[in-house]
């Protein structure tokens, strides 16, 4: 066995072992406590008995009504077991299409309105973001001009958008395509241009003694150079845009895989919050993981 292979294998060991010891240790944090007190036992104790577990923290009155409560309307309280999150999983994974209304649809359908709207506010910053990058990476004059102007709104969270977006737009759904055309532009734009002015000087020169038009010279020479840089920027931002979406939803509303979290918090119900985040982390590994194959494709090693 190479070493490679060796290694590979025994890295998935170790994040194996760390999951089972992720998950022994969630499974004893949500060990029940002991019983409350029974109903009859509360009655024999004197009110002075009664009186000084309140001091003590421990109000056996309220533990028992609060136990009657759950038993009449068959929930139970408290953080939910692996068990239990994985019954929740298996619930919602068997039928993810279902739609029973608008604060109730299936998770696929809920990460399609997602992913629909990340792929929109994406798309529409990489045809902004790349041509200007270029134009900024190929001229120093318009590198220094537009330099104030991106510092100024790089940095500037992107939900501080929402409002001016509800405003103007005045539609949810868009404004949530908008937030994540903000946030996805600059780290394209940087790395667009970087990459481009970044570009070997030896094989401009080699172009310009070519007499290669700037068309052809952009297309054939600085954008294979330039590809990887381009490719890591598109890979942040598609990192950001999914970090956003979830929390751009949980304020609009409506659809989408951070409504869903938000829905189901307020309904209380903490396994499907603790599915829904674990279905946002796989689909944001699997987003880098496809650009970083992309990445890999066109960096040339020498």
């Amino acid at each position: 066995m190479s070493p490679w292979k060796t290694l590979g294998f025994r890295a998935a060991m170790l994040s194996l072992l760390i999951f089972v010891v992720l998950v022994g240790a969630w499974r004893a944090a949500t060990l029940p406590d002991a019983k409350p007190p029974s109903a009859a036992a509360v009655k024999a104790l004197s009110p002075e008995q009664i009186e000084y577990l309140k001091m003590m923290g421990k109000d056996p009155t309220a533990a028992t009504s609060a136990d009657a409560g759950a038993e009449a309307s068959g929930k139970t309280g408290g953080f939910p077991t692996p068990w239990q999150t994985a019954s929740t999983a298996w619930k919602l994974l068997s039928n993810p299409f279902y739609d029973n209304g608008p604060n109730d649809k299936g998770i696929a359908i809920q990460l399609a309105h997602s992913l629909g709207r990340v792929a929109l506010g994406f798309g529409l910053a990489c045809l902004v973001a790349i041509p200007l990058g270029f134009a900024i990476g190929m001229s120093p004059l318009l590198y220094r001009a537009l330099d104030p102007f991106i510092q100024v709104l790089k940095p500037i969270s992107p939900l501080a958008w929402m409002p001016l977006a509800l405003y103007t737009i005045k539609d949810s759904s868009i404004s949530g395509i908008f937030v994540i055309f903000i946030c996805s532009v600059w780290p394209m734009l940087v790395n667009t241009a970087f990459g481009v002015a970044s570009v070997k000087r030896e094989w401009l020169n080699v172009s310009a003694t070519l007499e290669v038009n700037p068309l052809r010279r952009a297309l054939l020479v600085i954008l294979p150079a330039a590809a990887p840089t381009i490719l890591t920027g598109m890979r942040i931002s598609m990192g950001i845009a999914w970090l956003v979406i979830v929390a751009a939803e949980m304020l609009v509303g409506g659809t989408g895989i951070g409504y869903f979290v938000w829905n189901e918090w307020n309904n209380l119900s903490l396994s499907h919050v603790i599915f829904a985040i674990g279905v946002i982390g796989v689909v944001g590994m699997l987003l880098d993981v496809a650009f970083a194959r992309l990445q890999k494709a066109v960096t040339y090693v020498e």
